[in-house]
């Protein structure tokens, strides 16, 4: 419990505010091109793509620390160990560049424990990188002294990691209740006529927000909160690039094909639950697909 309440705290340091905005910035800047932040958030893989990559060096260095506990250590083992921490400084790269895509798109409290989690790993390759050294000139013991510290530092780093995963909810699903929480049966959604030619509204379907659209003879009707940090959708904006309608969040930038709730550009990674649509006496009504990411025809 004290564990958990001293990373709660992390996120109550404004005083980090100032160099997590210079680290967000300074990744903004960096990172421009949208289909490599797709790539860096894992759009194409329908899941945030750093959890997966970083289990690589986590992998390797826990690997390295088990060879320099092993009795008897002789020639082999030792170039075993160091082989394993270059294997893990290596995939670390690809894993820290897609954590940065992330952390960059993260509301402040999400920043502050992201900054502690990133500053905990760099200390973690910092002293993986004095292991290499030390071992190379010969101080095997100091070298394994700093192989064991920058284990300590990953596994604190990877406790962070999944706190801001699980507790503070960085590039988890934000809509992924939608289709057990709204009615299983057909809801009112008021008069057609009263629905805005290409413009969204946002209406309630139980308790569940949605958003409205009425557009070219069409109507569409998904989650209003954004699957990536539940920003209102109604007040996106829209846009047509292949003739059917798309929508941006305000929040973040996650574009979402309305017809079917895909993702077309992150941060957001999941797809956006949407309903099925009937008009009855002039009324719209809509019922939940149970399976967000179904085309409309489906």
């Amino acid at each position: 419990m004290r564990s958990l309440s001293a990373k709660d705290r992390i996120a109550e340091w404004t005083w980090l505010d100032k160099p997590a905005g210079m680290l967000r910035d300074a990744v903004s800047r960096t990172l421009r091109g949208r289909r490599l932040k797709d790539a860096l958030h894992g759009v194409w893989l329908g899941h945030p793509l750093h959890p997966a990559v970083v289990q690589a060096p986590m992998g390797a260095f826990a690997c390295a620390g088990v060879v320099d506990a092993l009795p008897g250590r002789g020639v082999g083992e030792r170039r075993v160990t160091r082989l394993l921490i270059k294997l893990g400084l290596l995939a670390s790269v690809p894993a820290a560049v897609a954590g940065a895509a992330d952390f960059a798109q993260g509301h402040e409290e999400q920043q502050r424990t992201g900054l502690v989690h990133a500053l905990t790993s760099t200390a973690a390759l910092t002293s993986y990188l004095l292991s290499l050294r030390w071992r190379a000139s010969g101080r095997e013991v100091a070298g394994i002294a700093a192989g064991w510290s920058g284990l300590g530092f990953t596994v604190a780093s990877g406790m962070l990691g999944g706190h801001l995963s699980f507790h503070q909810a960085t590039s988890v699903n934000h809509a992924d209740a939608v289709p057990h929480i709204a009615p299983d049966e057909w809801t009112d959604l008021g008069e057609v006529a009263d629905l805005p030619e290409g413009s969204p509204t946002r209406r309630m379907a139980g308790e569940v927000p949605v958003f409205v659209l009425r557009d070219r003879g069409e109507l569409y009707v998904l989650a209003d909160r954004c699957s990536h940090a539940s920003g209102p959708l109604n007040q996106g904006s829209l846009s047509w690039p292949d003739g059917s309608p798309c929508v941006e969040c305000p929040w973040h930038g996650s574009v979402f094909r309305v017809a079917s709730g895909e993702v077309v550009h992150g941060p957001a990674t999941a797809p956006q639950p949407t309903f099925h649509t009937r008009v009855v006496d002039g009324r719209l009504q809509a019922l939940v697909r149970r399976i967000p990411g179904v085309p409309a025809g489906g």
